[in-house]
């Protein structure tokens, strides 16, 4: 029997993750903890819930008192708020779940990382690799908390080697229904475009994810995973796939309206967001297929068409 500790499971992902394992035969037996604030829409009747606060002294008390054999670490703000929020979340959470582990003998942790902690910027590998440094934007938090976990991740893997850890770094996580930050500009009635950058997107679907991450439970290798499905879509791609147009702008002129208009609030964007669209990282699967061993059942464009026909667009 593993026993298995899932924070985040209300999300999602998680959720996702949760159907894919409530369906379990022919496999090891396992037993799932699923943890979040709130209890999972529909939870599967042979899986447990355990409210959990991955910010406060919870991790500790829960892992300490479930001693599981693996936690899938999905738990992460990824909706914009306030950086303090954001951080109580995603670095000190995953602080927390961390020492947990450490402190009661866990045996393998499993982290949803992102491409975002490569961070976006001109001199980015493309593709990039596991081996390529993780170097984040501390103008955006989501990316610099990512490089965060990863350096406390890194020194972890350096000066406590019994844990095993398997840390993905996760493109746009797309499926049918699924709407967020990334998707609303798909609902725009133009799709904005720099001058001089095709705004690469890699997705990879939602089901996809669910199946890695059960495979990082039952016998996938330790390691870092670039998650993405095959190839990329450009600004161009998406909005001809849509059929909507393009407004192509220079980079500086959009800095600049952006400069004006967040200070006093007609964007929720500063300047600092014209690099999230000019440097995409844009993610070699390479090693999720050929160390890790699982081949995505979809590629980004294919990704890209179920949710947008999910959405009616």
């Amino acid at each position: 029997m593993t026993k298995v500790l899932i924070t985040g499971a209300a999300g999602a992902v998680g959720s996702a993750l949760l159907a894919e394992l409530s369906g379990l035969s022919g496999e090891p037996a396992i037993e799932v903890i699923a943890t979040d604030l709130r209890p999972p829409a529909g939870l599967p009747a042979n899986i447990r819930f355990v409210p959990l606060d991955v910010g406060g002294a919870d991790p500790d008390r829960v892992i300490g008192t479930e001693r599981p054999d693996v936690v899938i670490h999905l738990a992460s703000i990824v909706t914009p708020t306030t950086r303090e929020v954001a951080h109580r979340v995603d670095v000190t959470g995953s602080r927390n779940i961390l020492d947990a582990c450490l402190t009661h003998g866990v045996r393998r942790l499993v982290v949803t990382s992102s491409g975002a902690a490569y961070g976006y910027h001109a001199d980015n590998p493309m593709p990039l690799r596991e081996s390529d440094p993780v170097r984040g934007n501390r103008e955006f938090a989501y990316s610099d908390h990512k490089r965060q976990v990863e350096e406390m991740l890194a020194e972890a893997r350096r000066m406590q080697p019994q844990l095993e850890q398997v840390v993905l770094r996760v493109g746009t996580v797309l499926g049918a229904g699924l709407e967020n930050q990334i998707t609303a500009l798909f609902h725009k009635p133009r799709l904005l475009a720099l001058s001089g950058s095709g705004s690469p997107f890699v997705f990879i679907w939602t089901r996809d994810l669910a199946r890695i991450l059960k495979r990082a439970i039952i016998d996938g290798p330790a390691g870092i995973y670039n998650v993405a499905g095959d190839g990329a879509l450009g600004v161009t791609d998406l909005a001809r796939l849509l059929g909507k147009p393009v407004l192509r702008l220079p980079p500086w002129v959009v800095r600049m309206v952006l400069a004006v208009a967040h200070p006093i609030g007609l964007s929720r964007y500063g300047p600092e967001q014209v690099r999230f669209l000019q440097y995409r990282p844009v993610l070699d699967n390479t090693a999720l297929k050929e160390r890790f061993g699982y081949v995505p059942e979809l590629t980004s464009a294919e990704i890209f068409e179920l949710w947008r026909r999910a959405a009616g667009l």
